[in-house]
């Protein structure tokens, strides 16, 4: 399965590809950043991310695309923005029938590092570490974007693509599994986690609100 993960964003938005195989393997194919000029008009930044989104997709081809899920924050205009990003790239999978994904931030640390409340420079070096990469990812929204990536393929690896879409609401036979010898202590935490919070309902990371 080919995945293309997102870090939405006006200024940089994050974009990593990589394929997920048997044995939650994960290999790193491509990493880029889409960016547009603060002092553009709103419409044209937009347009310059959606351009960039779209090339990714022709080249790169993925199943699936994951997003971070976005989060209402204080400063109401950069949440305003980045949803505008998310929504472009929503469109842009529906136009090729990809199904979509969204990943909340402390649920991609916890997939990638063990701990949902991660700093930026251990989620770098660990997914440095998962795909094997002879440097840090930078910058960091293109660290970001392979993070949600692999939360993907960990998370829905084994899942049927139109299935993708209906696991982000839940249901007990959607949930990852939580033991199993090819799972690393992370995943089986991170899939606990998910079990927990099923449970209890959805609730948004506080470091995100």
């Amino acid at each position: 399965m080919r995945i293309l993960g997102v870090d939405p964003g006006l200024t940089r938005c994050g974009l990593g590809v990589i394929d997920a195989r048997g044995g939650r393997q994960v290999k790193l194919i491509d990493v880029d950043v889409a960016r547009s000029a603060p002092e553009l008009p709103p419409h044209q930044r937009l347009l310059l991310i959606s351009n960039k989104l779209e090339e990714t997709l022709a080249i790169f081809r993925p199943d699936v695309v994951a997003i971070e899920r976005v989060f209402a924050q204080e400063n109401v205009r950069s949440v305003t923005s980045t949803a505008q990003v998310a929504g472009i790239v929503m469109l842009a999978a529906a136009r090729r029938g990809l199904p979509i994904a969204f990943h909340t931030p402390s649920e991609v640390k916890a997939a990638v590092t063990g701990s949902g409340r991660a700093e930026k420079a251990q989620v770098q070096a660990m997914v440095q570490r998962i795909l094997r990469l002879d440097e840090l990812p930078r910058p960091k929204d293109a660290a970001d974007a392979l993070a949600i990536a692999i939360c993907h393929a960990w998370r829905g690896g084994a899942m049927d693509f139109q299935d993708t879409d209906r696991a982000q609401h839940g249901g007990a036979g959607m949930l990852p599994r939580a033991e199993g010898a090819d799972l690393t202590p992370a995943q089986k935490m991170w899939a606990q986690a998910q079990r927990l919070q099923a449970r209890h309902g959805a609730v948004a990371p506080k470091d995100k609100q």
